[in-house]
């Protein structure tokens, strides 16, 4: 009988010993994961902090905004409008060196693609010289607003059909 008691006590001191190691893990491991959780929501609640510090966005900024201007206005919506009045000179760019390739006799305006960003001119197409490609890029130089000016041009000579073409001579028949 004692033998019995003995096993019964020591399956309960075991399953014990079991239910509070098992325990104690998924309490570290909880505990653990509570930790991560809470050092994502510290680490996103600065990263929004600091973009609304950033953008000027917290509440006393924009309070002081509203009082002394009246309208609110941040960094994201200057910088499209710098993108607007940018692609409006880049226009107005390409514009001006098509117009003077169409009044410049040796250059021919449609074989000569030109294209604008950020002030910076492609030239691409086909011209009959280099010389022709170091006028294109003069004429696009001396264009307000250009800070550079690439080509990629390239020299095809006007095919030779400007000379007459050779008459077929007339057989003779005997007759």
């Amino acid at each position: 009988m004692r033998l019995i008691l003995a096993l019964v006590v020591g399956a309960a001191i075991g399953a014990a010993a079991v239910w509070y190691y098992s325990n104690s893990q998924n309490r570290a491991r909880v505990q653990s994961a509570g930790n991560q959780i809470e050092d994502a929501a510290k680490s996103a609640r600065d990263t929004v902090q600091d973009k609304l510090r950033v953008f000027d966005l917290r509440t006393n900024d924009i309070k002081d905004e509203l009082a002394r201007t009246g309208q609110v206005i941040r960094r994201k919506a200057q910088e499209a409008s710098k993108a607007i009045a940018d692609a409006t000179a880049d226009a107005r760019i390409t514009g001006a060196i098509k117009t003077k390739l169409l009044t410049t006799s040796d250059l021919s305006a449609l074989s000569i693609s030109v294209n604008t960003t950020a002030g910076i001119v492609t030239l691409s197409g086909t011209v009959p010289s280099t010389d022709a490609i170091s006028k294109a890029m003069l004429l696009a130089m001396e264009t307000d607003g250009v800070s550079e000016v690439v080509s990629t041009l390239q020299v095809k000579p006007k095919p030779a059909s400007d000379q007459p073409a050779a008459q077929p001579q007339a057989r003779k028949t005997a007759g």
